[in-house]
């Protein structure tokens, strides 16, 4: 049973998480190369928040949506 811990161990350390690895020593170069995959992230979320407010608009001009109040009878 120790061995599979070690297999899982070792496939963890050593290779899946080799690219953080890599990523670390591009930390220690340069402050662009260590942000670079951060302002990627911030790219892609901004384009699709824009897209998702324009998929929105596009909606709401189609009248798509049900705006009844009588979803809750209590109100």
């Amino acid at each position: 049973m120790k061995d599979f811990f070690l297999a899982i161990e070792d496939l963890f350390v050593n290779v899946l998480f080799a690219p953080f690895d890599a990523l670390a020593v591009l930390e220690l170069d340069n402050w662009w190369s260590a942000n670079i995959l951060s302002w990627v992230f911030v790219v892609i979320a901004m384009v699709a928040f824009v897209y998702w407010m324009l998929q929105l608009k596009e909606h709401s001009k189609n009248n798509e949506e049900d705006k009844s109040v009588t979803s809750h009878s209590y109100l």
